[in-house]
């Protein structure tokens, strides 16, 4: 046999053992990686609270006849361990404050123009389940939090836009899942779907307190009707580990604002 043959075939034999080691990796491996491209293990593990600030911008596809080019909206969103969330949407229109505390969760709406004209709900018991996996998922970093009961189901392989990833389902209950792709070489977080028929896609990055955050995130919904909903938030700033009053959870008086 030739040097350039015996080579050649060597090459091969080692090229298949790599991809079989590749695609042999187990859903906690997979996750590992996933994390070491975020950021170091200890970092991650440090997180306490994260805060986005940034700018919303809320599209339909095809567009309503009355439907003007979306104006940029202004979102800041808190989560904080063990289970808190906070998120304000300012609309020229109103301010829109979504808040979980726990097991309690509540919404208010409020007149820019007027401080004394708000309407306070209190949030329906899927609607907290949904919002705690929601900040589960984003300060546990892919790890779960052992409250919630996350588990973790292996889909197998699944070419994502050219890329070879895998398909992994963090399932909270039967209604609550996040299906995440994950690029097989790299851990990067490639796309994430919901049960709910949401698609969520990230773009650039910013790094805060030595972590890899996405820059943008794309949530794409389709409608019974064919349309499609697309929700654009970029960051402008992520800082971690600050530290927030209860205040900014409790569910308000009547006589509070």
């Amino acid at each position: 046999m030739s040097t350039t043959l015996r080579g050649f075939l060597l090459s091969l034999a080692l090229g298949s053992l790599a991809l079989a080691n590749l695609t042999a990796q187990t859903p906690e491996e997979v996750i590992a990686k996933a994390r070491s491209y975020l950021g170091p293990e200890a970092l991650l593990n440090e997180v306490q609270s994260i805060r986005y600030v940034g700018r919303l911008t809320v599209e339909r596809e095809p567009a309503l006849p009355d439907q003007t080019v979306p104006d940029s909206l202004s979102v800041e969103i808190i989560f904080q361990k063990p289970a808190r969330q906070r998120s304000v949407i300012k609309a020229p229109q109103r301010i829109e404050t979504t808040v979980l505390d726990g097991y309690d969760g509540w919404q208010r709406l409020q007149d820019p123009a007027d401080e004394s004209r708000w309407t306070l709900s209190l949030l329906r018991t899927e609607q907290i389940k949904n919002l705690r996996a929601n900040v589960a998922e984003n300060l546990s970093f892919f790890r779960g939090m052992p409250d919630r009961g996350m588990q973790v189901e292996d889909l197998g392989k699944a070419n994502v836009d050219g890329v070879e990833c895998r398909k992994l389902a963090f399932v909270y209950s039967p209604q609550i899942a996040f299906i995440r792709y994950f690029d097989v070489q790299t851990g990067r977080l490639v796309l994430t779907e919901t049960r709910q028929g949401e698609s969520i896609r990230e773009q650039g990055e910013i790094m805060s307190g030595g972590i890899r955050f996405p820059g943008r995130l794309i949530t794409t919904i389709r409608g019974a009707d064919g349309s499609t909903g697309r929700i654009t938030i970029d960051f402008d700033a992520i800082q971690v580990n600050e530290s927030f009053p209860d205040s900014l959870f409790s569910t308000p008086s009547l006589g509070r604002q």
